[in-house]
């Protein structure tokens, strides 16, 4: 009867890795069978889990992100088009603030890693260190490097994934390189999580493309409130903290509408900011104009995709 016990506790952990490989839900044969485990096991994995997390604080975006932002693989981040850079960056740049100082909190002065394509640095420019200082990212511990081809790129990218010493790394591509597609974006998912360090995959003016990202953002800006005084009152004219509009692409939960928020770097925190206020950013696209493409190396641009709902598959 030991030697069963033992044979269904094997066959419940292999399927539970490779539920976790698989990056989907586990199966109710799975949960029941860590119910009804009296040792404790299933706490301390939920625990374990729970360290793989980090939550932004705003509750709309980590109930779609199923808790927070994933600390062990790879998030996209996309902006369509090139005027929205700005907004993605800065929303890379907070993530990536966060990780470091969850690092921090836990003892580890740990760097940022920003790769950044050669092309993508010559269309948005580099980052400019006192404007990092002033975001909340210690500068002292973040290191930038600009290559000039794609694939150098996710070798360093891959290279570094190996070495779980960093905060974050930051991998910044532009468009829809062929280099890149889903075998790739695999290739680096595993090495993410293997090494247990977060990958935010920053796609610079590209379009929708699969991949194996837990989860694909697209960020836009939103407008600003005015910068409050210390009387509680607001500054007439002036231009409060930055705000995002990011729309969730892909997620195993579905978001029904845009979620707005913006960033305090005094606090190093997300907070929520209401939709009715933020939602005057769309009247930004009466002048919109239609972006060039961005792809390299293919003969046409990424189909369209639209929001994807990742269901468990059937077999």
């Amino acid at each position: 009867m030991a030697e069963k016990a033992v044979q269904r506790e094997t066959v419940s952990s292999l399927r539970e890795t490779i539920a976790q490989i698989e990056n989907r839900r586990l199966p109710g044969v799975v949960r029941a069978a860590q119910a009804a485990d009296p040792a404790g096991f299933r706490r301390q994995r939920e625990e374990a889990s729970r360290n793989k997390i980090l939550s932004l604080g705003v509750p709309p975006l980590d109930d779609v992100l199923e808790g927070g932002l994933p600390l062990a693989g790879m998030t996209e981040i996309r902006n369509a088009e090139t005027r929205d850079v700005g907004a993605a960056a800065g929303f890379v740049t907070a993530l990536a603030v966060l990780c470091q100082r969850r690092k921090k909190e836990k003892g580890h002065l740990a760097p940022v890693l920003w790769i950044s394509q050669g092309l993508a640095s010559r269309e948005a420019g580099f980052p400019y260190a006192p404007g990092l200082k002033s975001y909340g990212l210690d500068i002292e511990r973040f290191l930038f490097v600009s290559i000039r081809t794609v694939k150098d790129a996710l070798w360093v990218a891959e290279t570094a994934l190996s070495v779980p010493v960093f905060a974050a790394v930051v991998l910044e591509i532009r468009g829809n390189p062929a280099c890149l597609a889903l075998s790739e974006s695999r290739r680096l998912h595993v090495r993410a999580r293997a090494g247990g360090v977060p990958l935010l995959l920053f796609r610079q003016a590209g379009e929708e493309e699969a991949s194996s990202a837990f989860f694909r953002l697209q960020i836009k800006p939103a407008s600003a409130g005015e910068r409050p005084l210390p009387d509680g009152s607001m500054l007439c004219g002036s231009i409060g903290h930055p705000a995002f509009r990011v729309l969730v692409e892909k997620s195993r939960a579905y978001a029904s509408a845009d979620i707005f928020l913006e960033w305090n770097a005094h606090d190093r925190r997300f907070y929520p900011i209401e939709q009715s206020v933020a939602s005057q950013a769309d009247g930004q696209s009466a002048n919109s104009v239609d972006p060039f493409s961005a792809s390299v190396g293919r003969s046409s641009g990424a189909d369209q995709m639209g929001r994807l709902l990742a269901y468990a598959r059937a077999s």
